[in-house]
């Protein structure tokens, strides 16, 4: 029997409540792992499984009503734009094509990856991955060991890449959803971005002379033709400062009354973003030739994927964000003593636990969780906290090229790459890979950075 809204019982969560949080994480971890065709076909139920682990019981303990209430605020306000601005970049991007065959040379190689880097902050890690990794592999095809591209293709364009602007990387959009100023990570995060860029580019420009070099010696010839890049869906261009507008529209607007669903408010400013954010899709879907769509390969599935995983993460971290929110007072007050010990933030340690976590499962949810036990405060970690807000955002945005898991574009390269009949490694493979060539500029930006 439901308990009456406001029973002595509806108290503050416990730990307990963390369960269905971490059961989906490591069901998203490890399910496509070990049961790869069994996930793929009933990712939905379990989805649905770890959802109803939070909302029945929570239910039952407050009666309905809070329960409701908490699940409204938190779909208008986080899940609904986080979703809209990443369905709009994911069908912008859909539209956009490169044509062409550059020279794989090492310059060209990594003048491609730098590339790919910029463009990730403005249309996406999944935007800028599915638009340069055609050309990269028309152009690496004739090479008998490309491998080592595709891995630095995942640390730059997949994760590193999108380290700069709230369109780049699904943590920042998060953050900025949560009231951290859209530029706020681009002045921040500019000088460390820089520097792991730089070191990875530059270690990679050595590692493929050295493979072009050996190749040559062993007698393969390397592609004399030269397709000069062309672009399709051009349109596309100008439909991503509308995503952008869309972004920007809630600290431009200034507040007013909206609309209540159920009790939750819904400003103008909220509406207005959405609907551009559908709007700029739906003239994408309208104005791009079918062909191009195709010639990219073009498919909802995997929106459709991250929509309803997302959903599922957002529901369970409700208890989550208030476990953290409730700082030394709360159940997770050991956890705090740690990270604060002496009185002051270790942002070495946020720096690499949000980093960890966010390459063993995923960095979104990962860098909410160390956004909530910072303080949950986007007007303090934006200011006077801002160097650990600094940690987490950078620890979410660059590790989760630390394994294939990491980040949602990773797995969609390895497997965009094998199609074309071209080796990736295996799991623990790729995590040898990038323990060599990764791990240690990422230690160099704490040192120099978080210490």
């Amino acid at each position: 029997m439901a308990l009456p809204f406001g029973s002595e019982l509806a108290g503050p969560f416990g730990l307990i409540w963390a369960l269905p949080f971490l059961g989906m994480l490591l069901t998203i971890a490890l399910a496509p792992l070990v049961a790869p065709r069994l996930w793929h076909r009933h990712y939905g139920k379990a989805a649905a499984f770890w959802a109803a682990a939070f909302l029945v019981p929570d239910g039952m303990r407050t009666g309905g009503r809070a329960t409701l209430a908490s699940f409204l605020d938190m779909a208008l306000h986080q899940y609904l734009p986080f979703m809209l601005l990443l369905g709009a970049l994911f069908v912008i991007a859909g539209g956009l094509r490169l044509t062409g065959t550059p020279r794989a040379t090492p310059a060209v190689n990594t003048a491609l990856l730098a590339g790919g880097v910029v463009l990730a902050s403005v249309i996406g890690t999944i935007g800028a991955a599915m638009l340069l990794l055609r050309p990269l592999l028309r152009a690496n095809r004739h090479r008998a060991q490309p491998t080592h591209v595709f891995v630095f293709f995942i640390f730059l364009v997949a994760n590193v890449g999108g380290a700069l602007t709230p369109l780049g990387n699904a943590p920042l959009l998060l953050g900025y959803l949560k009231g951290v100023p859209f530029f706020w990570p681009a002045i921040h995060l500019a000088l460390p971005t820089l520097v792991l860029t730089a070191g990875l580019l530059g270690t990679f420009y050595a590692l493929d002379r050295m493979t072009q070099r050996r190749a040559r010696e062993d007698g393969q010839r390397v592609m004399a033709e030269i397709e000069k890049l062309g672009i399709e869906g051009a349109v596309n261009l100008a439909l991503l400062p509308v995503a952008i507008l869309a972004l920007m529209v809630k600290s431009l607007l200034p507040p007013s009354d909206g609309v209540e669903i159920l009790g939750v408010p819904w400003s103008m400013a909220d509406i207005a973003a959405d609907a551009l954010l559908v709007m700029a899709a739906g003239l994408s879907l309208a104005l791009t030739r079918p062909a191009t769509r195709q010639a990219n390969a073009f498919a909802w599935e995997p929106l459709v994927e991250v929509a309803i995983l997302f959903a599922v993460i957002f529901v369970t971290l409700i208890p989550v964000t208030e476990m953290m929110a409730a700082g030394l007072s709360g159940p997770a007050a050991p956890l705090f003593a740690q990270i604060y010990a002496g009185g002051t933030a270790n942002n070495a340690l946020y720096y690499r636990m949000t980093g960890l976590l966010s390459a063993l499962l995923d960095n979104a949810p990962t860098y909410l969780m160390f956004f909530g036990l910072a303080g949950n405060d986007a007007a303090k970690l934006a200011g006077p906290f801002a160097g650990t807000l600094a940690a987490v955002s950078a620890g979410a945005a660059y590790f989760g090229g630390l394994t294939y898991i990491g980040n949602a574009p990773n797995l969609m390269v390895k497997a965009i790459v094998e199609s074309q009949g071209l080796r990736m490694p295996s799991f623990f493979g790729y995590v040898g890979y990038a323990a060599v060539c990764l791990l240690p500029w990422l230690l160099v930006v704490e040192a120099l950075f978080f210490h």
